[in-house]
């Protein structure tokens, strides 16, 4: 099968949404199906990348290490005429997701959209958020998945939101999978040294991007007030983003800084070492659509202390791989720490093996057979049928004109870098 991926976000940039794109890729090329990945430029990107198109973009978009995909595209017909696509996957309700939904009308192959963001969640970045941009992300995903012929949930909590939302496209439950090779092996004890941890600390540990919308006031208050009672604990954060500063004032004003630890942004077997020296993932999110660092942080074999939340609950079984919480409650997140920390090792065991059952109910393997699967079924109902007529083209790019303003929280803060752009190509 050929598989044509469109993705506003991938290698090197680090991320969610790169990690799965990429995680994928690999897997389907392993089987031996073809796939040609257009993205935008990155700086430093890997060399010789075979099938991988590159598109112009804005870089380094307001002072991140986001690219933003320009709207245009020279040359860009000409290869995926020489590829020949059996099917579109979009990443992305807008930028070259619109690229997506154009290339698969044309060609009248099968389009699939994968919901990887709850976009409202990130409204808050934009000078203006009101209820109505927040209204205006959630109409602009669905519309979005409702001209598609297929959507990838990558939870149940997420298929449950878009079904009320009123996506009438059919939807399939299809997580990013863990490679468990990745992480089943790790040396925690050099990390440990490195960082300054003292060898027989219990260690709490985080991983993701350190942003306003994973909720991380909270968790670092919780895990400062854990820490701060039990003279042997420590707290290591991988990770970097705009809420590093505001974590490390929290542990500063507890008088415990040097027991907060953030070792920045890692990848593969630095990653899979930093939480080998982990002994309980903490996670307090609750803008996720799937629990990937959750997935991965028990292929490691951690139990997990995290809030309820959609892509949480179905990861984290209370009281059988960690403990999964529904009050957001310093004293109640410590408490289950405490009871964590105090389990004989006969029960920590038995957390630790239910760890790593989950993860190997998560794994790749089980992710891109389902995906596969759903691919043939969606070619084998072909004409492609929409659920909205995609003729009312005019009024869809109209909504799109706004994209900008969604995709600058997801890259985190300003508007003013896109403002000339818009202009200019309105007078286009």
């Amino acid at each position: 099968m050929n598989i044509l991926i469109l993705t506003n976000t991938f290698t090197p940039h680090v991320g969610g949404v790169a990690r799965s794109v990429a995680a994928f890729v690999e897997e389907y090329r392993s089987r031996g199906h073809r796939v040609l990945v257009v993205a935008p430029e990155f700086p430093v990107m890997p060399e010789n990348e075979v099938d991988v198109v590159r598109v112009p973009a804005i870089q380094n978009f307001n002072a991140s290490d986001f690219s933003v995909a320009l709207p245009l595209h020279v040359g860009l017909t000409d290869v995926i005429d020489d590829f020949e696509p059996d099917i579109v996957h979009s990443q992305h309700p807008f930028l070259l997701g619109m690229s997506a939904l154009r290339i698969a009308r044309y060609r009248e192959i099968p389009l699939i959209f994968t919901h990887h963001t709850l976009y409202e969640q990130y409204t808050h970045y934009v000078p203006g958020d009101s209820p109505a941009m927040r209204q205006f992300a959630i109409n602009l995903a669905t519309r979005y998945a409702n001209l598609c012929d297929e959507v990838f949930a990558p939870s149940e909590s997420v298929q449950d939101l878009l079904l009320e939302r009123g996506v009438t496209t059919p939807i399939a439950v299809v997580p990013t999978g863990v490679r468990l090779e990745n992480f089943a092996h790790g040396d925690g004890r050099a990390v440990r040294a490195k960082m300054g941890i003292p060898e027989e600390a219990f260690v709490l540990g985080h991983l993701g991007r350190l942003a306003p919308e994973k909720n991380l006031v909270f968790l670092t208050r919780a895990a400062a007030d854990f820490v701060g009672t039990h003279p042997d604990a420590h707290f290591l954060v991988v990770g970097t983003g705009p809420s590093e500063e505001s974590m490390k004032t929290v542990f500063a004003k507890a008088g415990i800084k040097d027991r907060l630890h953030i070792a920045g942004t890692l990848q593969k077997q630095q990653l899979a070492d930093a939480l080998h020296a982990m002994d309980v993932f903490v996670f307090a999110s609750q803008s996720e659509t799937q629990g990937m660092v959750l997935t991965e942080a028990m292929a490691a074999g951690l139990p997990v202390v995290a809030l309820d939340g959609s892509g949480v609950r179905e990861v984290v079984k209370d009281g059988i791989n960690g403990r999964l919480l529904m009050e957001e409650s310093s004293e109640a997140f410590s408490s289950a720490l405490q009871w964590l920390a105090a389990l004989p090792p006969g029960d920590a065991h038995k957390l630790k093996q239910a760890a790593f059952d989950t993860a190997e109910a998560f794994s790749m393997q089980h992710s891109a057979d389902k995906a596969l699967a759903c691919y043939e079924e969606v070619l084998s109902r072909m004409p492609p049928v929409p659920s909205e007529d995609p003729g009312d083209w005019d009024d869809v790019l109209v909504w799109v004109r706004t994209e900008w303003d969604i995709l600058k929280s997801v890259a985190g803060a300003g508007d003013a870098a896109l403002s000339a752009s818009l202009s200019s190509d309105k007078e286009d």
